[in-house]
């Protein structure tokens, strides 16, 4: 099964006032191991960076100055992450970005398949801290080149640390026979995923209201 481990940058927070896309990071795996395939572009806003966007990723007006336009690169984004599940941290903020850049150029929302890494990380650890940086130190993922955050950086460390919430271990590329063992029990795992694909009512109203209380992406990230 193929996935697509994805991350965004944006000018700010809300899309009803304006905040654009500036970043897309998506990481390809297929069957929980990392291929070859990425996909990466920044992208000119039209707008202005906030300074708490600016504080965040350090992306500035001027180095997103000649960068293209959302526009210009739907159709090998879409082609990209089509018909492959999506696995997103803070899944809601990145689909409502990218739903308002398909909407402004008259695309349709995406409809993929996703998994929130954010829900599992909450009802998997609720109380605790469920950041990327914080699950990164739960999981022994080496996140110290995170200085900035930057949305192919960060798919690289949400795939490691998505591996380790669903329960699987890493899969390493490596082709001995015993290590065939290994991936054939990952597929025969990937059952699981039917579990947390639909929270109940319950976690998600749980999960709007800790949104609605903590609604800054970069708590998350």
């Amino acid at each position: 099964m193929k996935e697509i481990v994805l991350d965004t940058e944006t000018t700010g927070i809300s899309v009803k006032e304006g905040h654009r896309i500036v970043e897309i990071g998506c990481i390809e795996l297929e069957n929980l191991v990392p291929t070859q395939n990425k996909f990466h572009c920044y992208l000119n806003p039209g707008r202005k960076v906030s300074e708490k966007a600016l504080s965040i990723h350090g992306y500035t007006d001027e180095f997103l100055s000649d960068k293209k336009k959302f526009n210009e690169i739907k159709e090998e984004f879409l082609n990209f992450i089509e018909n492959k599940r999506l696995i997103i941290h803070n899944a809601e903020f990145d689909i409502e970005h990218l739903n308002n850049e398909l909407s402004l150029i008259g695309k349709k929302n995406l409809d993929n398949e996703i998994i929130d890494t954010l829900i599992l990380a909450r009802n998997k650890f609720p109380g605790s801290s469920v950041s990327l940086d914080a699950l990164c130190k739960r999981y022994g993922v080496d996140n110290s080149r995170r200085k900035n955050h930057t949305a192919l950086m960060d798919c690289d460390l949400l795939a490691k640390v998505y591996i380790n919430l669903i329960d699987q271990k890493e899969p390493t590329l490596n082709f001995q026979e015993n290590n065939n063992e290994q991936q054939k029990k990952d597929q025969a795992d990937l059952s699981y995923f039917k579990k947390i694909l639909k929270p109940s009512e319950v976690e998600l109203k749980k999960h709007k209201e800790y949104l609605n209380q903590n609604l800054k992406k970069n708590f998350f990230s």
